[in-house]
């Protein structure tokens, strides 16, 4: 097979993609970290921790915001903790969230939870991103034994 040299030029002496090609551009990355164990017994979500949460301004209505997060995620006594990100007062995620721990009964278990999201906003208005936890029985817990959990928010340009 043939190699196709672009205008008669060596594939080396390609610096640029044409015009038409378009690519993603990373704007702006903003992270928080939180060491604190929380915990909540709320059937509802509710804000894992208050800092694990990003405000961001995207600078294009076009701009894409990929947001990832990770953390260590508990769950005591055969309840299922549940973990999601929020978009200001918009959950990201199903109904029971983005990522779920159960435990057997009388058993304490854990996992290192993760979560990922690719969010079209179509704003250029600041946007607060943050991770939110629930539990359906008794309690679930993030960040125990002091493991650092993050959050990492980026702009992606079209």
């Amino acid at each position: 097979m043939a190699i196709i040299k672009p205008n008669n030029n060596t594939i080396s002496a390609i610096t640029a993609l044409p015009a038409a090609i378009t690519t993603g551009k990373v704007l702006q990355v903003l992270t928080a970290t939180d060491s604190t164990a929380r915990s909540t017994t709320s059937t509802s979500f509710v804000t894992a921790s208050n800092t694990l949460s990003v405000d961001i301004t995207p600078s294009a209505t076009s701009s894409k915001i990929f947001i990832t997060a990770s953390f260590e995620a508990d769950s005591n006594s055969g309840a299922r903790g549940f973990w999601t990100i929020y978009k200001d007062s918009t959950n990201l995620g199903h109904t029971n969230g983005m990522f779920s721990v159960f435990s057997g009964a009388g058993s304490l278990d854990g996992s290192s939870g993760s979560l990922t999201f690719l969010d079209s906003p179509s704003s250029t208005s600041e946007l607060t991103y943050a991770v939110y936890m629930k539990t359906n029985g008794t309690t679930c817990s993030m960040n125990a034994n002091t493991v650092k959990g993050s959050i990492v928010v980026m702009e992606i340009g079209a």
